[in-house]
């Protein structure tokens, strides 16, 4: 009787401990786990961190608004922060509400803010507000990036002046070799119009391009600049990355690339993983916010 009572008490215990689940994982470069506290003390060595991530997960969310408090800490509050959700020309709208001129209802009826801000980026502006710390609107308004896409990247020299400060000096430079963009390119398919393709590559360029620009002219030496972007933004070192990169290449700078994972244990995925300095891994189930 006892040696049955063990057996169920080792089964109950083997079954708890197989459904021991795991939000997220981070890992290095090299494939190896890293510990928040440990992220956050090498995050801190950085000029810029790119942190991507999948617009709808709610574990993505809370893990930059942890990750910035924490390293805020750690920084002593020589942080900056900066986002691919917010637009050039809004950032008068922002900077009212940081500075507690705008109320919450006054930025979201002057500013075009995405449908899931109230959930998953108005936290990161609130830090900011509450820290008094810079939050740059670093997006080249999307009106111009769906002009690129349909009529090229020459459309955008009949802009006014004005108009041109809200997107990177021109001209922007586009090319297959930055990564991505070939991939981008393949996923239109053989049979796709050539110009059509060229463009559609183009108006991901004036995005790249200026959040590239809005981030150097706005870094300041000794902060950390966090910048909070889709993951396709910066994954691989391409995109606003690899844009930084042509006119600062001493900047150290981190990207933080994230997958998601149908292994319970959140494993290093085994294919399409190019890790960058440090990889978010996340359920390819967990809840998402739309």
């Amino acid at each position: 009787m006892k040696n049955i009572f063990i057996a169920i008490l080792f089964v109950g215990f083997c079954s708890l401990h197989a459904q021991n689940f795991k939000a997220y994982q981070f890992y290095d470069q090299k494939g190896k786990e890293i510990k928040t506290y440990k992220l956050v003390k090498e995050l801190a060595q950085y000029d810029v961190v790119f942190f991507g991530e999948n617009h709808n997960s709610s574990i993505n969310h809370w893990l930059q608004l942890k990750i910035t408090e924490a390293l805020y800490e750690k920084k002593n509050g020589q942080i900056m922060l900066g986002a691919e959700m917010f637009e050039r020309d809004n950032q008068f709208q922002l900077n009212q509400y940081l500075s507690g001129k705008f109320d919450a209802k006054t930025l979201k009826d002057s500013a075009r803010l995405w449908n899931n801000y109230p959930t998953d980026y108005k936290p990161l502006v609130d830090f900011a507000k509450d820290k008094k710390l810079t939050f740059v609107a670093t997006n080249i308004p999307r009106r111009y990036a769906s002009q690129t896409s349909k009529e090229g990247l020459e459309s955008l020299n009949r802009l006014s002046e004005k108009e041109k400060t809200y997107i990177a000096q021109l001209p922007i430079k586009v090319t297959l070799d930055t990564p991505g963009y070939t991939e981008m390119k393949a996923m239109m398919g053989e049979h796709a119009e050539g110009t059509k393709v060229m463009n559609f590559i183009a108006a991901q360029a004036t995005k790249d391009a200026t959040m590239a620009e809005s981030i150097l002219k706005s870094w300041q030496a000794g902060k950390t600049f966090i910048h909070y972007n889709g993951n396709y933004h910066s994954k691989e070192f391409g995109g606003i990355y690899w844009y930084i990169k042509q006119k600062n290449p001493t900047l150290k700078m981190a990207v933080i690339s994230v997958f998601e994972s149908e292994n319970p244990e959140l494993k290093v995925p085994e294919k399409e993983y190019k890790p960058t300095e440090f990889n978010l891994i996340i359920p390819t189930d967990m809840t998402k916010t739309f």
